[in-house]
């Protein structure tokens, strides 16, 4: 019976190849979305260990952050930014339950995220997110959550209006494209607590800044971001 497994496993390899997405080598565990080589070679920060980092910089004398991490180096035609396109527009639901394990390792290990209460996924416009079949940041957090025992809150903090792509605005704009879009529902919720902020990428802050002013608002005690790069110039 293992033989015929193993056989009719290797015949599906042949015809529907799993393919390391950093090299495209075909040598990778079906569960697993990089080789062992690519892994090794993921650009991480180690912003987790460190005070005072380019995350927590972005935020300065724009919104009060507790503590700020990125778990890797995001640049143009990259291992990183191929995981986070497969993310968002491959349908690779998996990919990101992987992705925010892999940031809850890290940020457990560490005392400025040891005193976290809760989760909130960065909300994306609800058209949005049906078309893409999920939230990605939610998938992160879920991630994280199964490392640290943090519980996700999810639909508390909401994004009311659509807004433009980031992608090709300066800061300026940036910042005037996310205003007053997010709303929390029930501010009760969260007073008091100390929140973990999770998106996918961070550039110039604007949006997270956006959901963190609103969240202050709400009474929180403290607000966190963690996301999984940080993009790089």
């Amino acid at each position: 019976m293992f033989r015929l497994s193993k056989y009719l496993s290797g015949i599906e390899h042949l015809f529907y190849p799993h393919l390391c997405l950093g090299c495209g080598d075909d040598q990778v565990n079906a569960d697993n979305y990089l080789c062992i080589t690519c892994t090794h070679k993921l650009p991480r920060t180690d912003f987790a260990a460190i005070r005072d980092n380019a995350t927590e910089k972005i935020f300065y004398g724009r919104v009060d952050i507790k503590a700020g991490c990125s778990l890797f180096y995001f640049a143009k035609d990259a291992i990183v930014q191929n995981l986070i396109h497969h993310l968002k527009y491959k349908k690779q639901a998996r990919l990101g339950n992987m992705l925010g394990r892999m940031m809850g390792k890290e940020l457990i290990q560490h005392a400025d995220f040891a005193h976290i209460e809760m989760l909130v996924p960065l909300p994306l416009f609800k058209e949005r997110e049906k078309q893409r079949g999920y939230n990605q940041s939610q998938l992160l957090c879920d991630g994280i959550s199964q490392e640290s025992g943090w519980p996700v809150i999810a639909g508390n903090l909401i994004r009311e209006h659509k807004s433009e792509s980031q992608t090709k605005k300066h800061r300026g704009e940036r910042w005037k494209n996310v205003k007053d879009i997010f709303k929390v529902t029930d501010p009760t919720s969260f007073k008091g607590k100390h929140i973990l902020l999770v998106d996918d990428v961070v550039t110039t802050g604007a949006t997270l800044e956006s959901a963190a002013t609103v969240l202050h608002a709400a009474c929180v005690a403290s607000v966190s971001v963690a996301t999984l790069a940080i993009a790089t110039k």
